[in-house]
């Protein structure tokens, strides 16, 4: 009974993991968290480098 629970446990993360690289769920909004440099930025402000997007 215990090894069901672990294997459902990790087929269920395996699926999670796989959603989470092909970016179904917020593809779009994590595209737009990145700056023109690669840095990620938080939030709205500028990015870091000074040369990204400003919002």
């Amino acid at each position: 009974m215990l090894s069901k629970i672990v294997v459902l446990f990790l087929v269920f993360m395996g699926v999670l993991a796989m959603a989470g690289k092909l970016h179904w769920i917020g593809g779009k909004r994590l595209k737009q968290t990145k700056c023109d440099c690669g840095r990620h930025r938080i939030g709205k402000g500028p990015c870091a480098c000074g040369r990204g997007k400003s919002g």
